[in-house]
């Protein structure tokens, strides 16, 4: 039933002025209702009316039945409706809900946590449906997942019934588990939903909060329904509802048509006899046991868009009482007026979510997840298992409760055809329900080997540079000239280098540190080897010359042992070369030696030295053979 809104500028004697009323029924009957509203006198001054709409209205709003010449202004809670948003065709309606633009995304990255590649889809034949259709399509498209199936439901309940028969037996012979419902609950398509689990369908149907069962009476089957995952928008909790509503007991209340109208929503008749769930109707009964019975005590989305809609209202009758009003201004200017106020209208509720009545300035909607479970003596409850945000990274929106997911027959296990290898550079994690990324393992500075590597090295680094320092500030004495000064620096800076050569070893691994890690090191160290092999043969050669009968020019000293560490050193870089032609190093990942780590090392190549030896192990054993014949 519409909720029907009403301010009143002045005239009543009790605050606040605002008064919320059933009063559709009565309007529309030509009733008066002068005097349905208890503890309030107020005098018929003319009301400027605010019209609360749900989803059954919305049909009447579309195919143009609805009051919009008795009530222009309507607030409209329920699902997002793109027709509705025309302000052409309904410039005074406005819709609570924010759009699901990111609704498709959420589903998409749920199937894809799932490794869901093939679903069917059934959606209501209307805009709604068919925008979702669409937004949903482009998902799913750019995630290379595909559609087992489209079913869109006629509205017209005679198309309906014509091809009921179809879409059952669509669903049936599908080799896809799961389903994708979308569109109204109160159409064809919830009638749909209702005839095939009632004949015994189980498939995982992922939906949204307009398809909550758990509210349901008499006809809702548990263990049908049972691991059905809900969209719902997400929302802070209402404080101090629950409480509240636990504590209630409609029979207390002085109107006794409203308290038939509060037992009867929970199949429950003033009279014993009429109890459908209660087991009486005692007059000292709360509702707080409803809550692990046949009620849901959390806020559903058109609940909330009805709380922000009450709000709304409120703050713009409270804006227009403060302005200034001519006690002349006709009442028609004053709605109007209010009306104005009513559309620019944005705050904050009191659980900290912003409210605006302009549709483009609303934020995209996170979601809540939720999971249908079957509990014993067929209750069934809504338990929340994750979250879908659509402003974390991409990657990260999507959020699960791991441990707490159960599938039909109370299984938290997937189905073997349902499992997939995770990647080599991938690992299943404890309960083997999702893959993880491995850690990658390499040698690096804060490791212990790696950081006694570099002190060693940059200790005798520096202990050599001190020493190299010391030959240059005496480069002139005897003693430094007697060395061969030149031949001393070129040890020194080599083995500068040699003792630096490790660094190259630590850090992550790349091509260009995989070739010089060897050949550098060769390279310095012949430097150095050769070096004191040239001061070797300078000694010698030295000696000789004082030997009597020796002829030999002193200047060919230096030369010799110029030539000897450039020839040296020719050698080395001729056989690096060789070596990076033949055999040249690589970078091995070993992701198998440890399940959570991929091992990055540097490698030689062996199959040139397995040749040689593979030929001498063959030769031999001909040998040997030949021997024996």
């Amino acid at each position: 039933m519409p909720l029907l809104l009403q301010i009143f500028p002045s005239g009543c004697k009790t605050v606040p002025q605002l008064r919320i009323c059933n009063q559709y029924y009565y309007t529309i009957h030509g009733q008066d209702t002068g005097g349905m509203y208890p503890n309030y006198h107020c005098k018929n001054l003319g009301a400027c009316t605010v019209m609360l709409t749900g989803p059954s209205w919305i049909v009447y709003s579309m195919d143009g039945k609805g009051m919009h010449g008795l009530f222009p202004y309507q607030l409209t809670y329920g699902p997002f409706h793109p027709t509705l948003s025309d302000r052409e065709q309904f410039p005074f309606l406005y819709q609570m809900a924010p759009e699901d633009t990111s609704l498709p995304l959420a589903m998409v990255s749920l199937i894809l946590h799932f490794n869901w590649n093939w679903v069917g889809l059934t959606i209501s034949d209307n805009d709604q449906g068919i925008q979702f259709l669409s937004y949903l399509r482009t998902e799913m498209e750019k995630n290379t997942l595909c559609f087992a199936f489209v079913n869109m439901i006629p509205l017209n309940i005679y198309l309906y019934m014509s091809r009921a028969e179809v879409y059952y037996n669509q669903i049936l012979t599908s080799s896809s588990n799961v389903v994708i419902i979308y569109g109204e609950t109160d159409s064809t398509l919830s009638v749909s939903f209702r005839i095939w689990t009632s004949r015994g369908m189980q498939r995982i149907w992922v939906t949204t909060s307009q398809f909550d069962v758990t509210t349901s009476k008499s006809d809702f089957l548990p263990e049908l329904f049972h691991g059905t995952l809900a969209f719902a928008h997400h929302h802070a909790e209402i404080s101090g509802f629950k409480n509240f509503f636990q504590s209630k007991n409609p029979l207390k209340y002085s109107d006794e048509y409203l308290a038939r109208l509060e037992w009867m929503n929970f199949n429950c008749g003033v009279s014993a006899p009429m109890c459908n769930t209660l087991r009486n109707c005692s007059s000292n009964s709360s509702l707080e046991w409803l809550i692990a019975q046949t009620f849901d005590m959390a806020f559903s989305d058109g609940s909330y868009d009805i709380y922000n809609a009450v709000y709304t209202t409120a703050h713009a009758a409270h804006e227009r009482l403060l302005q200034p009003m001519d006690n002349q201004e006709v009442h028609l200017g004053n709605c109007l007026k209010l009306y104005s106020i009513l559309r620019k209208t944005h705050f904050t509720n009191p659980v900290g979510d912003r409210v605006t009545m302009n549709q483009k300035e609303k934020l995209q909607p996170e979601y809540d997840i939720f999971q249908i479970w079957n509990f014993p003596n067929g209750l069934g409850l809504k338990v929340k298992i994750g979250m879908f945000s659509p402003y974390f990274p991409h990657g990260q929106q999507l959020h699960l409760y791991e441990d707490i997911l159960e599938w039909a027959a109370g299984s938290r296990q997937v189905d073997v055809d349902q499992c997939v290898r995770c990647l080599e550079d991938q690992y299943a994690n404890a309960e083997q329900i999702h893959c993880t990324d491995k850690s990658v393992s390499f040698l690096t500075y804060e490791d212990p080997l790696g950081m006694a590597l570099t002190l060693m090295a940059l200790g005798f680094s520096a202990f050599t540079s001190v020493v190299l320092g010391v030959f240059i500030k005496h480069h002139d004495t005897p003693l430094v000239k007697a060395n061969n000064r030149n031949l001393s620096y070129t040890l020194l800076v080599s083995l500068i280098f040699c003792f630096l050569c490790p660094l190259l070893f630590i850090g992550h691994p790349n091509a260009p540190k995989c070739i010089l890690q060897q050949i550098t090191f060769g390279v310095v160290f012949s430097v150095a080897v050769s070096t004191v092999l040239a001061k070797t043969v300078t000694v010698v050669l030295a000696f000789k010359l004082t030997i009597p009968g020796k002829r030999m020019r002193y200047n060919l000293i230096p030369r010799a042992s110029n030539f000897i560490i450039v020839i040296c050193t020719l050698i080395q870089i001729i056989l690096c070369a060789i070596w990076l032609g033949v055999s040249p190093p690589f970078i091995e990942i070993d992701a198998k030696s440890e399940q959570s780590h991929i091992i990055i090392i540097y490698e030689n190549r062996k199959e040139f030295l397995l040749w040689v030896k593979a030929y001498s192990e063959e030769r031999g054993k001909r040998e040997v053979h030949d021997t024996g014949l």
